[in-house]
């Protein structure tokens, strides 16, 4: 009765504590995989979540099945792999182009956990900021772009990553950190210092500054650490992922708030040609990545 698909669903129950978003990770109704557990249940005669007020919890039997979980996924990927090489799909070049530079951190030890999957495949950043990544893609100068672009385009697929908030970053003592949420007008009059992108793609003035007919002076810095250091020497306000950021802030380096009554999210997506989309080491990538960040970046949600 117990397949690796429920193994998988009680996976995305415990890390995100939710039917709807777990469901979302699985790629299931919200119906199906409740459908699944109580199957699961019935037929094991014992619980195996719990609720806790809007959340869900795993009960002691559920844990146990998420043990064996982390040791049977493993085994079949690291067994998928071996089928790849045995077929001799396994060499190439995986040239990786990124959108958001603050992706450079936790992409790093994606990398490396890649790298000990596929030895055999050369793995690369193309260095620099573009002002269109995907046509890096058509152009075969990268393999993989990770950024927000995801309108449908001929011959490139998306995969969905996460979905995060961007908060705007403030100096302490800054006279906006006496507000709990940013409103666009609280941004009239200053220094936005963001990446030497173009405006549309900075999303705080493409969603929030714009529509409200709001325009502030910019500043640009390349690196992220260059971005907080600007702020922090009250040179401007930042608006960043709060995954990139959350060290700075917990050691009261800068100060983050929330932009918006309901924040401000963005989408992240792993781009590549269709042509490469059957290739096993890149969709091992896309999993390999989906996996740690999830297990390693505080408050991301799942996409469809």
């Amino acid at each position: 009765m117990l397949e690796l698909r429920h193994l998988r669903t009680l996976t995305a129950l415990q890390e995100t504590g939710s039917l709807s978003l777990a469901a979302k990770r699985v790629h299931l109704t919200q119906s199906a995989l409740s459908h699944q557990i109580k199957a699961l249940q019935d037929y094991y005669q014992i619980s195996l979540i719990q609720r806790q007020g809007h959340t869900i919890q795993l009960s002691d039997a559920g844990e146990r099945l998420v043990l064996l979980a982390e040791k049977v996924i493993k085994e079949v990927q690291a067994a998928e792999r071996d089928l790849a090489r045995m077929a001799q799909r396994t060499s190439g070049n995986l040239r990786i182009a990124l959108e958001c530079h603050t992706c450079f951190d936790w992409l790093m030890p994606i990398m490396d956990t890649f790298r000990k999957h596929w030895p055999e495949v050369e793995l690369d950043l193309v260095s620099g900021f573009h002002a269109d990544p995907i046509k890096l893609l058509k152009r075969e100068e990268a393999d993989i772009v990770i950024g927000s672009e995801n309108k449908p385009q001929r011959g490139i697929v998306h995969y969905p990553l996460f979905r995060f908030e961007i908060l705007a970053v403030l100096a302490p003592g800054h006279e906006l950190t006496k507000k709990r949420v940013l409103m666009a007008a609280d941004f009239a009059d200053t220094t936005l210092i963001t990446y030497p992108v173009p405006e549309e793609r900075i999303d705080l003035i493409s969603k929030v500054l714009l529509p409200a007919g709001i325009s502030c002076q910019r500043r640009t810095a390349e690196l992220t650490v260059a971005i907080l250091q600007l702020v922090a020497s009250r040179r401007g306000i930042a608006a960043l992922p709060n995954w990139g950021i959350k060290n700075y802030v917990d050691h009261d380096y800068v100060i983050a708030r929330r932009i918006g009554a309901n924040g401000l999210w963005s989408d992240l997506f792993i781009s590549a040609r269709e042509a490469d989309a059957s290739l096993t080491y890149l969709q091992d990538f896309v999993t390999t990545s989906r996996d740690q960040c999830f297990a390693t970046l505080e408050e991301v949600i799942p996409l469809e």
